[in-house]
């Protein structure tokens, strides 16, 4: 097969150049639009292409790991663009819905914010390797430095990696999060070899040489030398061992503003799909709130916060799986405006019973702009009226994307 000049249209959403052509789209890894490539392409994708004409958007990356690295997918964008395309994934997800609006700029990440990483760990003969799969493949990059992450887990990798050898699997892999809370770091390992409870010794002294605040291995807390704290807006929460945190401790903030300016007045708020209460502990400053979450081990971390004196208003929890028993119109009614935060695959059901429902206010926030689309149609066709939509971008140079939607019931 001949090679092909080809001249690329657009940036798709997974961060490939798309050429659109006669026969059909062909994507390019690496590509920029405006750039004009060669390449023979097999099955709608360029092989092994070379840029002829470079973008003027085209900069150098940021990490030497970046041209195996599969962590992040458009580095070599310059940040202008970078942000339009970001806006651009979210206002595409939309159209693809019928759903014509104005969606604002993309609130930017910060270089280094990434305060919690889930990182793979695996043998290669002696050896041990840290970080993430390469684009495309099943092999692992062994990081030395990441742009992305907080300097504190970067500056820790070498430990890090120290601390994997000692229970690594004899097959397969680790898996390791980390989190940077306001006592130090929270490690938690999964997936580890089951004979790990002869190397609790080991791991112990390694948890005090490296001063974390906590280490945990398939689900069992090894040693805590001091709570690791996350701060909610001035309250303290006890992370979960691996469990769910804001990526960025910047993102949080402007969704949390998103959310706090969204709900306006509101005196009884729902937060649904609450986690550890990033919402709901900040809005109780202001209102009566309900979180309702389906993780046990969040809403213990919730629970613990509440114990203590914060002046705080009336804030009281349940747990429950909103995708299977989500609160009905009912249930809705006592509320004047409810906050959700789902998973990637949205809140269908919730939206549904949320169209039914006289709460006046509602705030959607979510990470995939496709069951975001998906659900805010569903209000839509409710009768709710959309009046803003702002992207939050906390994955930097990576697809991923947040969306602040703040809808009103005239």
């Amino acid at each position: 097969m001949s090679e092909r000049e080809i001249e690329i249209t657009t940036l798709g959403h997974r961060g490939d150049g798309v050429a659109e052509t006669e026969t059909g789209p062909i994507y390019v890894a690496g590509a920029l639009p405006g750039e004009i490539v060669r390449a023979k392409v097999v099955d709608g994708r360029a092989q092994k292409h070379v840029i002829e004409k470079p973008s003027p958007d085209r900069i150098e990356p940021v990490c030497r790991h970046y041209s195996a690295c599969g962590g992040c997918s458009v580095q070599h964008l310059a940040e202008e663009p970078y942000l339009v395309w970001k806006s651009g994934l979210v206002e595409k997800a939309l159209r693809d819905r019928g759903i014509e609006t104005e969606v604002s700029g993309t609130i930017a990440a910060t270089m280094g914010g990434r305060r919690r990483a889930v990182l793979t760990a695996t043998r290669a003969g002696r050896h041990t390797l840290l970080g993430y799969h390469e684009k495309a493949s099943h092999r692992l990059v062994d990081i030395a430095e990441c742009p992305v992450l907080d300097p504190v887990i970067v500056e820790a990798l070498p430990g890090l990696k120290s601390l994997a050898s000692e229970v690594l699997p004899k097959k397969g892999e680790l898996r390791m999060t980390v989190l940077v809370t306001t006592t130090g770091l929270d490690v938690a390992l999964d997936k580890a070899d089951k004979g790990y409870e002869r190397k609790i010794p080991a791991l112990s002294q390694k948890v005090v040489d490296q001063n974390l605040a906590r280490l945990s291995v398939n689900g069992e807390v090894i040693l805590e030398l001091r709570p690791p704290l996350l701060d909610m807006g001035g309250i303290g929460i006890v992370a979960a061992p691996g469990g769910f945190a804001q990526a960025t401790l910047a993102a949080e903030h402007a969704l949390s503003k998103l959310v706090i300016d969204g709900v306006g007045k509101a005196k009884t708020i729902a937060d649904l799909f609450s986690g550890v209460g990033t919402f709901a502990l900040r809005l109780g400053r202001q209102a009566n709130v309900h979180a309702v979450e389906g993780d046990a081990a969040a809403l213990a971390a919730f629970d613990k916060a509440l114990r203590k004196p914060q002046g705080l208003k009336k804030v009281t929890f349940e747990r429950r799986d909103l995708s299977r028993r989500p609160l009905v119109k009912e249930e809705l009614e006592p509320y004047d405006a409810v906050v959700f935060d789902p998973p990637r695959a949205g809140a269908q059901a919730q939206a549904e019973q949320l169209a039914l429902s006289k709460v006046k206010t509602i705030v959607a926030v979510s990470c995939n702009p496709a069951t975001l689309a998906r659900d805010l149609r569903i209000l839509l066709d409710g009768g709710y009226v959309l009046q803003s939509v702002t992207p939050v971008d906390q994955f930097h140079y990576s697809p991923h994307i947040e969306a602040v939607a703040v809808l009103t019931r005239p």
